[in-house]
């Protein structure tokens, strides 16, 4: 049985793996990447899929400020399911956790850069994001929004910045 939940501190090196073995290191090469160094993703939204004692899955969502309007918003990614497991159905349930968590936690949207066919199901789509850029090269196709709360993304227009919380010191010595 798959449990999907907040991931907890001791899970660190496993969610890395994970997506080491997935992404063979490209995750830290993207532009999204430059939005996510250095921060901590926001609060319990680091969420992974754990099968029998094993993290079989992980999605993380970061604090971002969104145009010259300084919007708070979240930037979805990476999402993660190891190998054997895709196709399976299980990325589809954390998207719908973590979304659903976001809201809860009072959220107003979400934008990431990924495959707009699988995030449409969600709600995603590019004319979200229109008005915004990312520090760095992406796809226009592959940048998408998606509102919690209606009208969220609604005129924006500029960058889109870092503001969640910044790693500790003591957390990169410690690790």
């Amino acid at each position: 049985m798959i449990v999907i939940d907040e991931r907890g501190p001791q899970e660190a090196p496993a969610a890395e793996a994970l997506l080491m073995r997935v992404f063979g290191g490209s995750h830290l090469r993207k532009t999204s990447q430059r939005l996510r160094a250095g921060r901590l993703p926001a609060e319990g939204l680091h969420l992974v899929a754990r099968e029998g004692g094993g993290l079989v899955g992980s999605v993380q969502l970061w604090e971002v400020a969104l145009g010259r309007q300084q919007r708070p918003a979240l930037l979805l990614g990476p999402l993660a399911v190891r190998p054997e497991l895709q196709g399976a159905g299980l990325g589809a349930q954390l998207m719908r956790v973590s979304l659903a968590r976001a809201a809860e936690r009072g959220h107003g949207g979400v934008i990431l850069v990924g495959d707009a066919p699988y995030y449409r199901r969600f709600g995603f789509c590019a004319s979200r994001t229109e008005g915004l850029t990312l520090p760095g090269p992406f796809e226009r196709d592959r940048f998408l929004g998606l509102e919690l709360k209606d009208g969220w993304l609604d005129g924006l227009e500029g960058g889109v910045a870092p503001i969640g919380k910044e790693i500790a010191v003591s957390t990169l010595v410690a690790a």
